[in-house]
């Protein structure tokens, strides 16, 4: 069997930690694995609760997944467990994301062209079968979730903020 991707590692992680986060109050955001000298595993995690994230919250999640990694070991290697919340500058991963932050400004950048152009930014309406609705300065545009490279919040006030509270572990592999 080949090497799993990045992408395939993080979601089999999302998925392996993901109901122990739901148990404990904390939403998964997003889990990224990223490469270089030493691997990344970042978890981004929200309070379901809807407060801010604390310094215990995020000390709390990093044992929580630690004790979890060294139970499956899903990434082979030495690499850093990084554990934030999203802030003010919020990625956009989850459908219910775009319904849940609809009325606030984003961005978002397409993987292939719509109408000619791959960045949008401008207020979500919400989604709809797969299709977030955004209003630019243009007007409204139609993107579809699967076309979607990267989208976030853009800083204004009135967004949940968690900072940028970090807790990390290093891991051998």
């Amino acid at each position: 069997m080949g090497q799993a991707s990045a992408s395939d590692l993080a979601e089999r992680v999302e998925n392996m930690v993901g109901p122990a986060l739901h148990a404990m109050g904390f939403d998964v955001v997003r889990v990224l694995l990223t490469g270089g000298t030493r691997a990344v595993l970042q978890i981004m995690a929200e309070r379901r609760d809807g407060l801010p994230m604390t310094v215990d919250d995020c000390a709390g999640i990093s044992r929580t997944v630690s004790a979890l990694l060294d139970v499956e070991d899903p990434i082979a290697g030495a690499y850093t467990l990084e554990v934030s919340s999203p802030g003010i500058d919020r990625p956009l991963v989850k459908e219910r994301d775009f319904e849940r932050f609809a009325g606030h400004e984003a961005r978002i950048e397409t993987r292939q062209p719509i109408a000619g152009r791959r960045r949008f930014r401008g207020t979500l309406e919400g989604v709809g079968k797969g299709i977030v609705r955004i209003v630019t300065e243009d007007g409204p545009a139609e993107v579809p979730i699967g076309n979607i490279q990267k989208a976030k919040l853009v800083s204004e006030e009135g967004i949940p903020a968690g900072g940028n509270m970090r807790g990390g572990k290093q891991r051998k592999g």
